[in-house]
């Protein structure tokens, strides 16, 4: 007979994998049903929004509150200047960091939050337009409002119907909807996502340049073309590079030589003995501009299969060079 502690065990493992699941199927259809809710009065927060000299100021109590920390976040990583203001907190002084230039972005499932109904005049009365994101257009929040988001759900999927889960999920998606609406209207570019992120991997791709991790100066190994094989071995052994750059009289490129060179001439069994850089070298070899980013670096390193490349201004002149490696320790690749 199955022990009952195990029959207890499955019992539990399939109700938990059953509920999860239905908690999917409810958040997921609390967001869809926002889908045939959105109309003009959204259009209509958009275009405030567009036209503020302020900042959103991001408001709510509770697990709304949480969710509006986020909303604010997003907005202001976006392209639209945002913070959230505690409803309780502006009651006892933080209302002085909202102005009439500002837009208010209240959120209450219910509308009927008490803090937030505590400080509805005076918001009124400051004269900044007040977007209302809540189940319920007849609440006191609501009707305060310039506009009225529709953020209600039928039910939530809290098996209690207690806990703010579907209604704070849809809060969240609808005010992700209000960021991309926003982004796209401003032409937002993934160059200016990553200035407000300069620390995260986007930030390094796109702002990092060729100029910002090359080597550069001395530690840049070149020869002239009438440099003879020892001095062309001691001057890669010297930089460390794994190559080196041929350069003319003006410091233009001529050519490189690499290891692998190195190492397809000895596999040939070639007498290096009497030749010279020249002789050696290849000829038109990859580089890059010193102002293209450094992700274009490492693309070209990809695509001709190269480790190492060398970095020109734009008369063409060597100004550095750089390798897989410097670009793995910038965190660029």
């Amino acid at each position: 007979m199955t022990d009952p502690a195990k029959r207890h065990a499955a019992a539990s493992a399939d109700r938990a994998i059953a509920l999860a699941q239905e908690t999917f199927d409810i958040e997921a259809a609390a967001v869809l049903g926002l889908k045939s809710r959105v109309g003009p009065s959204f259009a209509r927060a958009v275009d405030l929004i567009l036209g503020l000299q302020g900042r959103v100021v991001v408001m709510g109590m509770g697990k709304s509150g949480h969710i509006g920390r986020k909303i604010a976040a997003t907005l202001a990583s976006t392209g639209t200047p945002a913070m959230f203001v505690h409803p309780a907190e502006a009651s006892h002084g933080d209302l002085g960091m909202i102005t009439a230039a500002d837009l208010v972005l209240a959120i209450s499932n219910s509308g009927e939050s008490q803090e937030m109904s505590t400080i509805l005049p005076v918001l009124k009365r400051l004269g900044a337009p007040m977007v209302a994101m809540t189940a319920n257009g007849t609440s006191t929040m609501a009707q305060h409002a310039d506009l009225w988001l529709d953020s209600a759900v039928d039910k939530e999927a809290c098996p209690l119907n207690l806990a703010p889960t579907a209604s704070t999920t849809a809060q969240l998606a609808l005010g992700d909807a209000l960021a991309v609406a926003l982004l796209d209207a401003r032409g937002f570019r993934a160059e200016d996502f990553a200035r407000s992120h300069p620390g995260g991997a986007l930030g390094r791709k796109l702002l990092t340049h060729v100029s910002d991790v090359m080597r550069s100066g001395d530690a840049v190994p070149r020869v002239p073309p009438d440099a003879n094989f020892s001095a062309l071995m001691r001057e890669m052994s010297a930089k460390g590079l794994g190559a080196t750059a041929v350069v003319d009289a003006d410091n233009h490129v001529l050519g490189i030589f690499t290891d692998g060179d190195l190492r397809r001439l000895v596999e040939q069994g070639a007498d290096l003995r009497g030749t010279t850089a020249q002789d050696v070298m290849h000829h038109a070899p990859s580089t890059i501009d010193h102002l293209a980013l450094a992700v274009d670096a490492a693309e070209l390193m990809e695509r001709n299969r190269i480790t190492s490349v060398l970095v020109v201004d734009a008369d063409g002149r060597l100004c550095g060079a750089l390798n897989s490696n410097d670009l793995m320790r910038a965190k660029v690749i």
